[in-house]
């Protein structure tokens, strides 16, 4: 067809589109599908997507009935918008699927480079509402305070402003420019010539701006209100503002948090006619006082997970130095979970010969999981000093009856090894394993197999079964690899696949630094939805002299 032609599937979301809906809206056909229709393309007269209530375009096709609609605004991938008519048609595309037909044609307006060029209607109370819904589910939806800080520009400019900056005071009560953004050429462009450090709050100023971050007050301000002499550095960094920004007017609110105050969002207009009133204050601190919490909530966050990070760096043990061994470890906290863990690795000296080496994981990847990591973790240090000589599976059948009785741990897999130097002058691994994945050894030349011999059951299940030992040689430049479950284990494939996985490219890197060697497999092996922390260990052997 010659006419523009997107097609959606049920939910909306874009299956197909011809070649002259992608002339039409700019975007190539990979920019298109999987996207959805309503989000991506739709626009109305203030530039910005309507909300998804009030959209006839998503009603008719959710809906699943024949609707047109005249002259409407779309956005194309530069950013520019073009005004079309629509035809929404349903469709099937099998014998289950169901979707729709959109035609998009008679561009009467073209494509427009400034946007859409008359005065924005003012907002609605209904628009009102729906603003301040989007804000709430924008920045609730984010822990991360620069994330939450872009998405509040984005839901005020251009809807509201031209302009927004948003100043924010550290724990120390110092001020930062955090954001200035403003809408250009259909995007949103920040100006980091404006951000940065800012001057102290003053205490009496009646400036707009310092009562909004004392809490005092939102106001309206001009470049008026700069033009006297100023009372602050804050009063000279604000007429700067202006100046750099050309915003004939603007209004301030104070950002509030649960306890204290976190700063000012300020929104300005420079190429819109219309000046803020004191009608726009309501709308102005209802949107401040929803970002309050949000970054309240963010603030909060990133405190205990600085908190959880430092109890993991603390629970995790420096590496000590083995003469002529390269060695290093690795850990990654779960994607969604709180930076702290149940995996563990660990190394220490048993005597001036030997070393012991372990890696570990406890049921979960929380705080409960890391503080049973480190009773586990203990114990073990202690039962493996106090009997330097005992073989690797003496110790952990002791370790399994203390878990059984002192350590507040559901279950736990772990691999105890110790590394001693013989007089052949070969380095020898003896180890035992308690259910955990397989060590794997790879040689120089590119050979890796996994050392699949005393295996036993995991710690924490009240059987008491033998537990076996086992020793290897290992050859000069040989690469030892003691890994977490995190690493090779994923919803969607089987635990042998990720094996195979880490197998290759584990050969195919032998011949990397070891630091390098442990990068690219965590970037390469660890599956994409893991959703686990992963702890590595790994050691070289020197070449023989």
């Amino acid at each position: 067809m010659r006419t523009a032609v997107v097609v959606v599937d049920d939910g909306g979301l874009i299956v197909s589109a011809n070649g002259a809906a992608q002339s039409v809206l700019g975007r190539g056909f990979e920019e298109l599908v999987g996207r959805d229709s309503h989000d991506l393309l739709h626009r109305d007269s203030h530039g910005h997507a309507p909300p998804r209530a009030r959209c006839r375009l998503r009603g008719a096709l959710l809906a699943g009935r024949t609707e047109h609609g005249d002259s409407e605004w779309f956005a194309r991938g530069d950013g520019t918008l073009v005004r079309l008519s629509w035809l929404v048609a349903p469709c099937s595309f099998g014998s289950e699927e169901q979707g729709a037909l959109v035609l998009l044609y008679g561009s009467d307006r073209g494509v427009s480079d400034e946007g859409v060029d008359e005065a924005p209607a003012p907002l609605t109370e209904l628009d009102r509402l729906s603003l301040l819904a989007e804000t709430t589910t924008q920045l609730t939806s984010t822990l991360d305070v620069d994330e939450a800080l872009r998405r509040l520009a984005a839901l005020t400019v251009p809807r509201l402003a031209d302009w927004a900056v948003i100043d924010l005071l550290t724990e120390r009560d110092e001020v930062r420019r955090a954001l200035v953004t403003e809408h250009k050429d259909g995007i949103l462009v920040e100006r980091e010539d404006l951000q940065g450090p800012m001057p102290p709050v003053p205490e009496e100023s009646p400036m707009p701006l310092s009562r909004a971050l004392r809490g005092a007050a939102s106001s309206l301000a001009d470049p008026a209100t700069y033009l006297g002499p100023p009372d602050s550095g804050i009063a000279v960094e604000q007429g700067r503002l202006f100046a750099g920004t050309g915003m004939h007017s603007a209004v301030i609110a104070p950002i509030r948090g649960l306890r204290d105050v976190l700063g000012a969002l300020t929104l300005g207009r420079s190429k819109r006619p219309g000046a803020f009133t004191a009608a726009d204050l309501p709308l102005l601190e209802d949107i401040a006082r929803r970002a309050g919490l949000a970054l309240d909530n963010a603030r909060l966050y990133q405190r205990q997970r600085k908190v959880a990070e430092t109890m993991q760096r603390h629970l995790l043990p420096q590496l000590p130095t083995v003469p002529g061994v390269e060695m290093t470890a690795r850990y990654v906290p779960a994607p969604h979970a709180s930076s702290v863990g149940g995996d563990w690795y660990d190394v220490f000296a048993l005597t001036g010969s030997s070393h012991a080496l372990v890696i570990g994981d406890v049921v979960g990847h929380d705080l409960d999981a890391a503080a049973g990591m480190a009773q586990v973790r203990n114990m073990l240090r202690a039962f493996a000093w106090s009997q330097p000589q005992a073989t690797p599976s003496a110790v952990v059948t002791q370790l399994d009856d203390a878990v059984k009785h002192i350590a507040e741990v559901p279950m736990a897999t772990m691999i105890l090894a110790t590394l001693a130097l013989g007089d052949d002058e070969l380095w020898r691994l003896s180890w035992t394993n308690a259910g955990h994945p397989p060590p794997l050894l790879v040689s120089h030349d590119g050979r890796a197999r996994y050392l699949t011999d005393a295996h036993g059951i995991l710690l924490g299940t009240g059987m008491v079964r033998p537990r076996p030992d086992t020793v290897t040689v290992l050859p000069p430049r040989t690469t030892v690899l003691l890994y977490t479950d995190g690493l090779v284990e994923s919803p969607h494939h089987s635990i042998d696949h990720g094996l195979d996985r880490l197998r290759r490219h584990a050969a195919s890197l032998a011949h990397r630094p070891l630091e390098s060697f442990c990068e690219l497999l965590l970037e390469q092996v660890r599956p994409d939805d893991n959703d686990d922390d992963v702890a590595m260990l790994a050691l070289r052997m020197p070449t023989r002299a």
